[in-house]
């Protein structure tokens, strides 16, 4: 069974990307604009993961580096600015602030560095509604271009699904590289024990400033793909709940795990919209439900498969030891 299991994960997840192509071929506007936002808050949860789930640093400020990254675009792009342009700078002006929003994090942990990445959520919040003159402030910024991608206009919700999709499959690759790099294992061996991993010769203090800087990074790709996926923008969407949202993600889904923000932020944005049929009572459906898989399962969706497997592995290992010890006793 086991020589089965490489091939059919290869056939499963081609199944499903052959499926997130097709599939939306036929669905409507909102539909597409659905699928596209779960791309882009998917691309945003995958950075608070590897900050959380993987550095084992918690932030509450994810939101404001969508918010950044959103703000970005929105200004470089009704400027004539491509796309492109605005996410490198998306990119490096969320790497930097996440830099220095690591800071905190080398002399205050858990709770009370929620308590600082809250305060800048909200220190950003305020920028965004108050700086008028740059961000457009309560009134925002409209009329944001979509991009051409090799001549080829994506003003159509199609197009443009595909644009977040093939840069959900970028971060992707990139992201499962670096989990698997020495960073990857440096970053794990921070979130497990900071003093042992220092003892082994880890820089803890680069490694803490690089898990949020590159987290933010990611945050700011997604804010510049909102944008243009809005076309209009203001304050409201980056205060804290979009930060609450976005690690209810990667805590539903499986922080730590790399598929974790896939299933999370499938939840946390398609979910209500198949449970619209409840009508007024949809959004508390939604939030018991979530409520009782945090209660069963506070490792989320994935924990409860990872626990699965490893029971089926102590199962499979302690029949072997029967066998062989039978044998040992039958030779005697």
């Amino acid at each position: 069974m086991s020589g089965f299991a490489k091939p059919l994960k290869i056939a499963l997840g081609l199944a499903v990307i052959a499926a997130l192509i097709v599939v939306p071929m036929n669905f409507n506007r909102y539909g597409l604009f659905i699928l596209s936002q779960w791309a882009v808050m998917t691309i945003a949860a995958m950075g608070l993961n590897l900050t959380l789930g993987y550095a084992g640093q918690v932030s509450l400020a994810q939101g404001a580096f969508v918010g950044i990254g959103a703000y970005a675009a929105a200004i470089m792009t009704t400027h004539g600015w491509p796309l492109p342009a605005a996410i490198v700078v998306a990119i490096v002006l969320s790497f930097a602030v996440g830099w220095v929003l690591g800071y905190p994090a080398l002399r205050v942990q858990h709770h009370y560095l929620a308590f600082v990445t809250l305060a800048f959520s909200t220190l950003a919040f305020l920028v965004f509604r108050n700086e008028s003159w740059l961000t457009g402030g309560i009134y925002g910024i409209s009329n944001i271009p979509r991009p051409h991608i090799f001549g080829l206009a994506t003003n159509k919700p199609l197009p443009f699904y595909y644009v977040c999709l093939g840069s959900l499959a970028i971060v992707s690759l990139a992201v499962w590289w670096l989990i698997r790099s020495p960073w990857g294992r440096a970053f794990m061996a921070l979130r497990e024990n900071p003093l042992r991993a220092q003892s082994l010769g880890v820089d803890t203090r680069r490694y803490t400033l690089m898990a949020f800087a590159i987290g933010s990074a990611l945050g700011g790709v997604a804010g510049a793909l909102y944008a243009p996926l809005t076309q209009y923008i203001d304050p409201v969407p980056f205060n804290l709940s979009l930060s609450l949202d976005l690690l209810m993600m990667v805590i539903v889904g499986g922080a730590g795990f790399y598929f974790g923000p896939f299933l999370g932020a499938m939840i946390a944005v398609l979910l209500p919209e198949w449970l619209r049929f409840t009508e007024g009572y949809y959004l508390m459906l939604y939030a018991v439900a979530v409520m009782l898989l945090l209660i069963w399962s506070p490792t989320g969706i994935l924990g409860i498969l990872d626990r699965y497997m490893a029971a089926r592995r102590t199962r499979a290992a302690s029949a072997l030891r029967a066998v062989a010890k039978s044998r040992l006793e039958t030779a005697q």
